[in-house]
């Protein structure tokens, strides 16, 4: 079975995922019509599960709408016990190394699967786990926040296969792993 761990994320031009207060609303400093949604449809048809740390599954409870995701949820916590209401058939809690979950999750049928959270994007890089990215490029400098990248021990090297320009402003990158 062919396994692949993808991200698919929005950066400031200076690499943060969140403002220093952890929020989220320079997004929309570019409104996007709802007719554009930057390849996040196709994207996720492709992957067959989520993996999440604690702080951005708490960050999508906080939004005002309904559970957002159609595929199964796997948060990464060491402290969360409880699944909210409505959701024991669409979330579930792992922990332990990345090795150890990602064999919890392949062993339930779940291969492509979508890493997103900033924390839990940086573990999976540290261990070498990301075979591909898609960094959508939000023209904004935030000056300080939640970088999406951190000090690493080793470099790994990624190829762009693909860049495109939304709203003559947005750039997206889709970056594969380079194994040569």
């Amino acid at each position: 079975m062919n396994k692949r761990n993808r991200v698919f994320i929005a950066t400031s031009l200076d690499g943060y995922i969140a403002d220093k207060n952890h929020g989220i609303e320079w997004l929309e400093t570019f409104p996007i019509p709802k007719n554009i949604d930057m390849g996040y449809t196709a994207f996720t048809s492709e992957i067959d599960a989520l993996v999440m740390g604690r702080n951005s599954f708490e960050k999508v409870l906080s939004f005002d709408i309904d559970w957002p995701y159609d595929k199964p949820v796997f948060v990464l916590s060491n402290t969360l016990t409880e699944i909210p209401v409505g959701l024991n058939e669409q979330v579930y809690f792992l922990k332990g190394t990345l090795e150890e979950i990602l064999k919890q999750i392949h062993s339930k049928g779940y291969y492509n699967l979508y890493i997103d959270g900033g924390i839990t994007i940086q573990n999976f890089l540290k261990n070498d786990l990301i075979d591909e990215m898609i960094i959508t490029i939000i023209p904004v400098i935030l000056g300080d926040g939640v970088p999406l990248f951190s000090k690493m021990s080793t470099q790994l090297k990624f190829e762009c296969i693909e860049s495109k320009l939304f709203l003559d402003k947005i750039v997206q990158n889709h970056f594969v792993r380079s194994k040569d």
